[in-house]
């Protein structure tokens, strides 16, 4: 139902949002797949019920539409139709561009596509349970109440019971430390930011006697009531891009405001959307209730995992700390036996391939995906001991020496240190890239025109190697510190024998889950400088001025020195010979490498240029870095 629309200032285009109702047969084998749909309340007609919001940005007169929609993955609701330059230039050329809500995790609000979904009851009517875990750290000093936050943004599952006796909460002093039991008579399920302790009895809110201590790693594991079937998103996904490509008019009799122009589609996800898209495809949504593909193409970008999603108690708004599921399953696109986890031989293309509904891919992802969320086993697998194949229909390009979606780029040799870490927050730049590739997937879709060769970092070119100093060839800078024991472990949980492991689906049962083994990872190999020398390297990473790093570190709070978050480092080089040997520096100056600022000016016009020739890098942007290079103050 279109209940909003608004004319924008965007030559000719026009805004529309409303509401998505939609319903789901439990007995469908294509929704049988979501967990807990079967438990779901439905109507007089047997079926299970939704509520989506969506967005769509089109031309006014659809007789001038190109006949291409791109659908983009909110990340964590937020809508972003507007922004960059691929949407611009999508607009351009009369594209239809559409967001909708698949997180019910989200509350209503402003500027956030949601999701409305029913709670799973036992057949009796009597509400679900079952065991979560939260995590609490880096609070402030003079906390007494904590909000209960399953996946750190949003999204709450309510405790079965206010009796701390069903629950446990201990801390520790460090991840690996000494668990400490905290007596259920010293804290409650409560709010005590206005009455002292036990407080105000409250299911979404931890407080403990005495407050808590920013020093400490604090760990509830509880019995929660009422999950929602958090699955349904994806279905929801499915069925709206359906509908906007094929559907006549909905059941009420309202036209489909595109009906009968769009000829292709392609979707788009960054981060957590991404891997959204991964497993929207990996569990069979990429095939409609009546057969027909509903994604001709797609972009997961820096994403490199499952969407925690489709489990009882799930937390979509999740990410990669420690306990959270996301690599635990198939996260390779070709079929490969995961021997090491004893899990049976499998491919993100498995159920699309079955059905020929399987989309053109451009998997984009940098550095950081490596350093933070686990990107080693998509490529060489749970041994590290080969590369896994790309299949026809998928493209991969690794973004060298970046942070999670890459730094804001320019030619600054100086940029300020900031206090959230120890090394300099990394300048370099993806978006130039990006914006290529995604130019060149829509073409691959569209005009059927193939994408340039993938280029990623690979075993059997020894660009893969053991994340240490030694094995990377990092150098030793005075003052950085070492790669050596800085990336996320890939650990193999035990969640419990309800766990469908391949598909992230089906029901934990245990928390804490059991760490069964610490699995082998691999990271990109790097010069004498610290730069990674595999991938599509920016013009700022092929004309450096320092070393570019995937991974920062902690400059305080409870994880300090630890892996800063999804962040990169930057390390400047020297800008004399003479500074260079004063402060022990083995990397060569920027005055030893370059000379001159024209010199310097004239390196990055070839990096461009290279890059535009293979298609890596759009006119328009090669002339604006080229301008800025000149504008910069290198070597001035």
């Amino acid at each position: 139902m279109i209940e909003h629309t608004e004319m924008l200032g965007l030559d000719g285009y026009e805004k529309l949002t409303g509401h998505a109702y939609g319903e789901l047969d439990p007995q469908l084998p294509l929704n049988a797949i979501i967990t807990d749909l079967e438990l779901a309340p439905r109507n007089a007609r047997g079926m299970v019920e939704y509520v989506a919001t969506f967005t769509i940005i089109k031309p006014t007169d659809m007789a001038k539409a190109s006949g291409l929609l791109l659908y983009l993955v909110p990340n964590r609701g937020r809508i972003r139709l507007t922004a960059g330059q691929f949407l611009a230039d999508a607009r351009k050329q009369s594209h239809v561009l559409v967001t909708s809500g698949w997180q019910a995790d989200i509350e209503p609000a402003d500027g956030f596509e949601t999701l409305r979904v029913p709670v799973a009851k036992n057949p009796d009517g009597s509400s679900i349970t079952g065991r979560v875990l939260a995590r609490f750290s880096d609070m402030p000093a003079d906390a007494t109440t904590l909000p209960i936050v399953r996946g750190g943004v949003a999204g709450t599952a309510d405790p079965a019971s206010l009796d701390t006796s069903h629950a446990t909460l201990t801390r520790r002093a460090s991840e690996s430390g000494e668990v400490v039991p905290l007596r259920g008579t010293d804290w409650a399920f409560a709010d005590c930011s206005q009455v002292a302790f036990p407080g105000k009895p409250d299911p979404r809110k931890l407080c403990l006697k005495g407050g808590f201590n920013p020093a400490y790693l604090y760990e509830l594991v509880y019995t929660a009531k009422d999950p929602k079937v958090y699955g349904i998103g994806f279905a929801a996904t499915r069925d709206l891009n359906s509908y906007l490509r094929y559907g006549v008019q909905d059941d009420s009799g309202l036209a489909n405001p595109v009906r009968g122009r769009i000829t292709a589609t392609v979707s788009l996800g960054n981060s957590q959307s991404g891997n959204f898209l991964r497993s929207f495809i990996h569990l069979g949504f990429n095939q409609d209730e009546t057969g027909r593909i509903v994604f001709d193409g797609g972009n997961p970008n820096i994403a490199v995992r499952l969407q925690s999603m489709n489990f009882r108690f799930a937390a979509p708004s999740g990410a990669a700390a420690m306990y959270e599921p996301g690599s635990d399953g198939v996260v390779w696109w070709e079929d490969y036996p995961d021997q090491a986890r004893r899990h049976p031989t499998a491919g993100l293309l498995d159920r699309c391939r079955a059905t020929e509904t399987c989309p053109k891919i451009v998997e984009t992802f940098g550095s950081s995906e490596f350093f933070n969320l686990r990107a080693s086993p998509d490529l060489v697998g749970t041994r590290a001991d080969r590369d896994i194949p790309l299949p026809a229909n998928v493209r991969r390009y690794y973004f060298p020496g970046v942070s999670h979606g890459g730094g804001p780029g320019g030619f600054d040799p100086d940029p300020p240190l900031q206090s959230c870490c120890e090394l300099v927050p990394n300048p370099n730049p993806s978006s130039d890239t990006l914006r290529a590739l995604q130019t060149a997937l829509v073409d691959w879709v569209f005009k059927g025109v193939l994408p340039p060769p993938s280029q990623y970092p690979r075993l059997d070119r020894g660009e893969l190697v053991a994340p240490t100093q030694a094995a990377m060839g990092f150098p030793t800078i005075p003052g950085v510190p070492l790669p050596d024991g800085i990336l996320t472990q890939f650990f193999q949980y035990d969640f419990g024998p309800q766990f469908h492991y391949n598909d992230l689906s089906g029901i934990i049962t245990l928390q804490p889950p059991t760490i069964r083994q610490s699995l082998p990872t691999v990271v990109p190999r790097v010069d004498a400088d610290g730069n990674e020398v595999a991938g599509v390297a920016s013009v700022l990473h092929q004309v450096p001025l320092g070393t570019y790093t995937g991974w920062n570190t902690n400059a305080r709070g409870f994880y300090k020195g630890h892996i800063r978050t999804n962040a990169g480092g930057f390390v400047p080089f020297a800008k004399t010979k003479a500074a260079r040997l004063a402060s022990v520096d083995p990397r060569p100056s920027l005055e030893e490498r370059y000379g001159t600022h024209e010199n310097y000016v004239a390196q990055v016009r070839a990096a461009a240029e290279r890059l535009g020739r293979g298609r890596y890098l759009l006119p328009d942007d090669a002339g604006r870095l080229i301008a800025q290079a000149e504008a910069s103050k290198v070597l001035k």
